[in-house]
């Protein structure tokens, strides 16, 4: 059994504009999918959600503020989970809460 991580990718979005109990359906949701994943002995890790803030350093030592700033979705949080492989990996990304709010999950393998 492989490990595949799983970063979610979510459009960039004022949160603070949803009511609680928006805020409670959408934590259910990201909830019920992660213990479906679970359910299935296939979580590996499950890693924490990220900050907005950040600095992005490039080539020639430039430093701008914030994560990605020059795109429109942010990196929010990532889990790692065991898989075959990389079709059993993407498969279970399927029904993530991110893809149904417009944005993507990325699968990655992992190599130790």
């Amino acid at each position: 059994m492989k490990e595949f991580m799983l970063l979610f990718r979510q459009p960039s979005y004022d949160y603070s504009n949803a009511s609680p109990s928006e805020m409670q359906a959408l934590a259910q949701k990201w909830k019920d999918w992660v213990n479906g994943i679970v359910a299935q002995d296939k979580l590996s890790s499950h890693g924490p959600r990220l900050s907005l803030e950040g600095k992005v350093l490039k080539s020639g030592g430039v430093v701008t503020d914030g994560p990605f700033v020059e795109v429109r979705e942010i990196l929010g949080s990532f889990i790692i989970v065991k898989a075959e492989d990389l079709e059993a990996a993407t498969t279970l990304a399927h029904g993530c809460p991110a893809v149904e709010m417009g944005g993507s999950v990325e699968i990655r393998p992992l190599y130790m």
